[in-house]
């Protein structure tokens, strides 16, 4: 199994339509690429921790591909809005490829280029190595119970 996280807008969207993709099989929303290893909503909302809203995915490589994963992010938001996607507006809402090791690392290369030239250079989506994940589940949970 493989994994992937990915930053395209508020996360409950992306994390409905990724768990039914064909070899995806298990998805996990978070925050990701902020300056501490744990946060909570209002802080990722301020601003001031970096987090960007992520979707993890647990994929099987043999039934989709890495890249195949990449190309479907590219074709569910808008590359090419900085910090938004439709009404939400933030640094936590960017567009952003979170990478794992060099192999995903090329492939993102290659698909933000080719998406680069299909939207005329005007790609906004960032590419960085995996930094500072957590999973919102338990901010969540606990908002839940309250």
């Amino acid at each position: 199994m493989e994994i992937a996280v990915l930053a395209l807008g508020c996360f409950w969207g992306p994390e409905i339509k990724f768990g039914k993709l064909e070899g995806v099989l298990k998805t996990e929303v978070g925050y990701c690429g902020g300056n501490s290893e744990k946060t909570i909503y209002e802080e990722v909302c301020s601003g001031k921790t970096h987090h960007a809203e992520v979707v993890k995915l647990e994929f099987d490589p043999i039934k989709i591909s890495y890249e195949k994963i990449l190309e479907y992010f590219f074709n569910i938001h808008d590359p090419t809005t900085l910090n938004a996607q439709g009404p939400d507006i933030g640094t936590q809402y960017r567009s952003e490829i979170f990478y794992l090791n060099d192999t995903q690392k090329k492939i993102a290369e290659k698909i933000i280029e080719e998406n680069n030239i299909k939207f005329s250079g005007r790609v906004v989506t960032k590419l960085s190595q995996l930094k500072n994940y957590c999973k919102a589940e338990d901010y969540h949970q606990k908002y839940l119970d309250r």
